[in-house]
């Protein structure tokens, strides 16, 4: 299990690359939910997304012979182009390896940034690819199933522990569960009393599935969040969930965009479908914990185009 020392160290290594995001009340969502709502945006996180802080965390971490080998990543999008930019940054080569399904602003950005992009058919392809390339002498930046990363991603939560008000629960978004189990350690250790729930959308529910077998297993995926579409979840992130984390909740994918949308109207932020789900789940937080509930949102990312929304609301039929 990560611990606090870790994070701790991951957030002084990574203090020089990293944004600490605004962690605000946001009147709006209050509104909205009929409880007060604390957002750390992490949307307005260098790349867009957390991803930026493991995935620096662990390119720091790296050897010289690891440097030089170049490093290689595996993604639904916002790892893939957080791996680009950060190794940019650390002039370091990298390969990302995306499914055909994950957004072309990623691969764009990817590609723009300097990195190699690899298209497989589905996600399974892409890890059955990054294995191969990782066989052949490449550094592999794992999107979650590594302690260093999620080190780095836990320090969103130690940054949400020192500066939110009193929070009875936060929600925060499952792909593979780097980030859930990096934020669960930290607000566990700072904040005890505090529940934690985990959020997935339907056709991507790898960590429900897990928890379900009593570990993790593969899944079919079939959502268009592909952002959370992880084939499976690590032994090392089931642990974490498993041990820390109240429940994983479970949303379609047309609330998860319907959650954007309002995410928009009614907290001016403008979030992908991963961080528009924690919405619909909030109302079933609310719904079962009662009065007195203070929620805490953790916002993941903001990496979808005008494009990518307005095609999904026209898919789902919504304004």
């Amino acid at each position: 299990m990560i611990g606090t020392a870790e994070i701790e160290a991951a957030a002084g290594r990574i203090a020089g690359h990293v944004v600490r995001t605004p962690t605000v009340p946001s009147p709006g969502l209050s509104a909205l939910l009929g409880a007060p709502v604390t957002a750390k945006l992490e949307l307005l996180q260098r790349t867009g997304s957390f991803k930026a802080r493991g995935a620096v965390a662990k390119l720091l971490s790296l050897s010289e012979t690891e440097r030089a080998a170049g490093v290689v990543a595996v993604s639904g999008g916002n790892h893939g182009i957080a791996v680009a930019v950060m190794a940019a940054a650390l002039d370091v080569k990298s390969t990302v390896v995306m499914p055909r399904s994950a957004p072309a602003r990623s691969v764009e950005v990817a590609e723009t940034a300097g990195a190699s992009v690899r298209l497989a058919d589905d996600m399974d392809g892409a890890f059955a690819l990054t294995t191969r390339l990782q066989q052949e002498g490449l550094t592999l930046v794992h999107p979650f199933d590594d302690p260093v990363v999620i080190a780095g991603q836990g320090t969103v939560g130690l940054e949400f522990a020192e500066d939110a008000d009193d929070l009875t629960d936060v929600l925060v978004s499952i792909g593979g569960g780097g980030l859930i189990s990096g934020v669960a350690a930290a607000l566990r250790a700072r904040r005890p009393g505090v529940r934690i729930w985990g959020v997935e959308t339907e056709g991507a529910q790898a960590m429900s599935e897990a928890l379900s077998a009593g570990g993790p297993v593969p899944v079919g995926l079939s959502s268009i969040v592909s952002t959370l579409s992880a084939p499976a979840v690590s032994q090392l992130t089931y642990e974490h969930v498993s041990e820390l984390v109240t429940e994983v909740l479970v949303v379609s994918d047309r609330e998860a965009v319907r959650g954007s949308l309002d995410l928009a109207n009614h907290a001016k932020v403008w979030t992908e479908p991963a961080a528009g789900c924690l919405l619909p789940a909030a109302r079933q937080v609310l719904e079962r914990v009662g009065e007195g509930a203070r929620i805490g949102l953790v916002v993941c990312g903001g990496n979808a185009t005008t494009g990518d929304m307005i095609a999904w609301a026209s898919r789902f039929g919504l304004r």
